[in-house]
């Protein structure tokens, strides 16, 4: 965590809101959040959640200054008790969220806060800021590495990141979505992600030749010679200087991991023919990593054709994600504790699907026994509990009549305690760690739910007692 302090990162109204609050004698009620999101990116299955680490850090190290509080009382509006309580505030409540890596569906929250109205308040723009930019591009990355099939893919877009942000921790979140590497040197030394790389053009340009500029990056890194090949001409220059370097330098050495690389033309037919022509050198070891505007339906094109391509190098269409750069995630009050007592809160639209959830939830998960597969993810309640010894009968909240019994499952709870009373309780993992949960919780996802284009609806339940709580209030705003 970096312990940055970035209590004035948020909307304006926040602030106003937590005046008015404070002015109204509303400052001790006790609010519920949920942050969730309603479509899917790129018209996919799921999402990966992702920024809870940035979260974390920000709500630990969350103080207002000297400096802020003055700007504030320049503002005119605010109160001076209200600032008074700036200058103390450190946040009290409690968060629960699912763990990154997780994927998670629309309309399921990927974290509640319970927390004093105002402190709620505030923080909801960097929460908002946090979970869904990075649960976009892991979103990406993940959608760009299951089309590979397999083979590497590395990060390489630093450079058309939407600023320093966007791509030290855009490469974190790519990471988490399955990238094997980055570009990014600052995200290895924040985050522990592996930085590679291997030689621009401008390389290859400096020499008076191009097996000059091949030889010479040989020599200097026999251990990591990826040579540009596309510089003038990749099948008549380009890849017989490289075997001409590899032949010369590298193999009487002993060294035969080395690669070419492919940036530009028809990769498909380019990495066949430099294939051919590698083979045909007795260069079967060497390997052809490709890049140049790549994305998940690019690469898809390439393994469907064939490609003779070993590593996949992906960089704005994924740091930007460039076909669907916006994640909408929302952030809506569900509850109001007074006295004791929790009173569910719901927004109306006659846009249905902004019609909110109401209620403190509990998100369950429920896996077919014998094959550990995803079955479906039900709603609940924050006061029930789930029996996975008993069959259930699950029903679309939206289509009540269409119902489904599941036996022989084990349900578990998504959620976990992050923040207890202002203090963080959770061990943050590693993003290798996350990163690895991550692969492992998509591999129990259907194969319909993880295609690309019309992916099966993922079913997410509600219990009948939270369906019936959220029909009553519907009905009582009619009245």
């Amino acid at each position: 965590m970096n312990g940055k302090n970035y209590s004035m990162l948020c909307d304006f109204y926040s602030l106003t809101m937590a005046n008015a609050y404070w002015q109204q004698g509303k400052q001790k009620e006790i609010a519920y959040f949920d942050l969730f999101y309603r479509t899917v990116p790129d018209g996919g299955g799921f999402v990966i959640a992702a920024g809870l680490e940035q979260l974390v850090d920000y709500i630990s190290n969350m103080r207002f200054t000297e400096e802020d509080i003055s700007y504030l009382r320049g503002k005119g509006i605010f109160s001076e008790d209200f600032l008074d309580y700036l200058r103390n505030f450190r946040f009290s409540g409690d968060i629960t969220a699912v763990a990154e890596g997780t994927p998670v569906f629309p309309n399921e929250p990927i974290l509640t806060v319970r927390a004093p109205v105002m402190e709620a308040q505030l923080i909801e723009t960097y929460a908002l800021l946090c979970i869904n930019h990075q649960s976009l591009i892991a979103t990406k990355a993940n959608r760009i590495v299951r089309a590979a099939s397999g083979k590497p893919v590395l990060e390489l877009g630093a450079r058309r990141a939407h600023g320093a942000d966007g791509a030290v921790i855009g490469a974190r979140a790519a990471y988490i979505g399955g990238v094997s590497a980055t570009s990014c040197v600052m995200s290895e030394l924040e985050y522990i992600v592996p930085a590679c790389g291997t030689m621009s053009h401008a390389w290859v340009q400096m020499f008076d030749n191009e097996y000059e500029a091949f030889a010479s990056f040989c020599r200097q890194y026999p251990q990591n010679a990826v040579l540009l090949v596309d510089t003038y001409n990749v099948l008549d220059s380009g890849v017989p200087n490289a075997i001409r370097a590899f032949k010369e330098i590298l193999l009487p050495q002993g060294i035969t991991d080395f690669a070419i690389r492919l940036d530009s033309g028809d990769l498909s037919y380019l990495s066949a023919k430099s294939r051919e022509i590698l083979d045909k050198a007795g260069l079967t070891s060497c390997k052809i990593v490709a890049s140049n505007s790549l994305d998940e339906f690019v690469i898809q094109d390439l393994e469907r054709q064939g490609a003779k391509i070993d590593v996949y190098g992906v960089g704005e269409r994924l740091i930007t994600s460039k076909s669907a750069p916006v994640l909408g995630g929302v952030y809506k009050l569900v509850a109001v504790e007074r006295g004791g007592n929790i009173m569910p809160k719901i927004k109306i639209s006659e846009n249905v699907s902004k019609i909110t959830t109401p209620c403190p939830k509990k998100l369950y998960r429920l896996y077919r026994r014998t094959t550990g597969e995803a079955i479906a993810d039900l709603l609940c309640v924050h006061d029930e509990e789930i029996d996975d010894s008993k069959p259930m009968e699950l029903f679309d909240p939206q289509n009540p009549w269409r119902r489904k019994v599941v036996t022989d499952f084990t349900a578990r709870l998504l959620h976990v305690l992050i923040f207890k009373n202002g203090e963080c309780v959770y061990s943050l993992p590693s993003a290798a760690q996350v990163r690895g949960y991550c692969a492992e919780q998509v591999k129990t996802l259907w194969d319909e739910v993880k295609r690309f284009e019309n992916p099966h609806r993922y079913y997410v339940d509600l219990s009948p007692k939270l369906w019936s709580i959220k029909q009553n209030l519907l009905k009582k705003d009619r009245l």
